[in-house]
């Protein structure tokens, strides 16, 4: 259990996002916690953030730096990070005010992180309907996060903002250079918990996760080269785990990564919509498709309806034409696009919950 005396850590990693960071800053600040750190690294904007970021100046640690990156904003935060356990909040993201009293119950030496469920919001803040990662039935346990992790290079895993590491954990791999899979922030962590402690869920939505059109990951419509730098991201990723695990005797085969029931979607997606630029020379649709039904077989975490319909997804998406395929692209990635029709069969069949 965390000690309720512990100090949380809220790094705020910042640039041009004006409109957001308050809110992020806000949540931050709302906690229901009695010791928490909130930094916010603003990362040489040329918006009105410095400004929004002055106004919370005797409530926050703020670092203001040269542009330099999202990696190098957060190796900064995590350099004042003086907490047990420490958050790398998003600035466009929000924290539920309960989250930190959830994960304390929960959380004990050799954790790595405990990760919670996001939902999605737009831009000024509006429930848009999706709650993610989908996980089991069963919450899985620390074991079975290491074993999926090795066998098919995917867990059920919120993006950055979702996830609550501990401090012990983060300094093993930081300060962080792109190895940890390009340069986002969120892509070492996530890789290298499963085998550095445990990963501990908590299956409920206590993040929002903003889907504005402007953020990385997020995808409100489709950009083929979104999907084609996802796939390189995924790749850079993957070795860096491999790396990991294997550094502490753990074996994670090369094959892993196509095993990846969460890869494999973007990989289809940047084959259908660039071929040009798909970063995987002389891939093709039916040794896509073979992979597909090889992961639909490996267990990481996905139901077995939600393997079915990940299988039947990439079916249409590669066999269709480039019109239908791009509309299922969409409704796969960008949740608040989806016909109400499909949301509410996707919920009957607990797909989505």
């Amino acid at each position: 259990m965390l000690d309720s005396n512990a100090l949380v850590s809220v790094v705020i990693p910042n640039y041009n996002y004006e409109s957001f960071v308050g809110a992020a800053i806000e949540s931050a600040l709302a906690l229901d916690w009695p010791n928490v750190q909130v930094i916010v690294v603003d990362d040489g904007s040329t918006d009105g953030s410095r400004i929004v970021i002055g106004r919370y100046a005797e409530r926050i640690e703020t670092v203001l730096q040269p542009n330099a990156g999202q990696l190098a904003a957060c190796n900064a935060g995590f350099a004042r990070a003086r907490g047990e356990v420490v958050f790398f909040l998003d600035s466009d993201d929000m924290l539920h005010p309960s989250v930190v009293r959830r994960l304390a119950p929960l959380w004990h030496a050799g954790v790595s992180k405990v990760q919670f469920q996001m939902r999605s919001v737009d831009a000024q803040g509006r429930a848009l309907g999706g709650v993610f990662p989908q996980f089991p039935a069963v919450t899985p346990s620390p074991e079975e996060i290491t074993r999926w992790s090795l066998t098919t290079s995917a867990y059920p895993t919120p993006p950055g903002s979702g996830n609550a590491y501990a401090r012990s954990f983060l300094e093993k791999i930081f300060p962080q250079d792109e190895s940890g899979g390009t340069t986002i922030a969120d892509s070492g962590p996530l890789a290298a918990a499963p085998f550095l402690g445990d990963v501990l869920t908590v299956p409920e939505p206590l993040v929002s996760y903003r889907v504005h059109g402007k953020n990385d990951g997020a995808m409100s419509q489709i950009d083929g080269a979104k999907f084609a730098r996802e796939v390189s991201r995924t790749q850079a990723r993957f070795a860096y785990a491999q790396r990991i695990a294997r550094s502490v005797g753990l074996d994670m085969k090369d094959s892993a990564l196509d095993r990846s029931l969460s890869y494999l979607p973007y990989r289809l997606a940047s084959l259908r919509l660039v071929p040009g630029q798909h970063p995987i020379p002389g891939d093709n649709r039916f040794k896509l498709l073979a992979d597909v039904a090889a992961a639909a077989m490996a267990p990481q975490g996905v139901s077995g309806k939600g393997r079915i319909t990940l299988v039947v997804w990439s079916l249409l998406v590669a066999l269709l034409p480039l019109s239908a395929a791009r509309k299922l692209i969409l409704w796969r990635f960008a949740p608040g696009a989806r016909p109400q029709a499909l949301r509410n069969a996707l919920v009957r069949l607990r797909v989505i919950r």
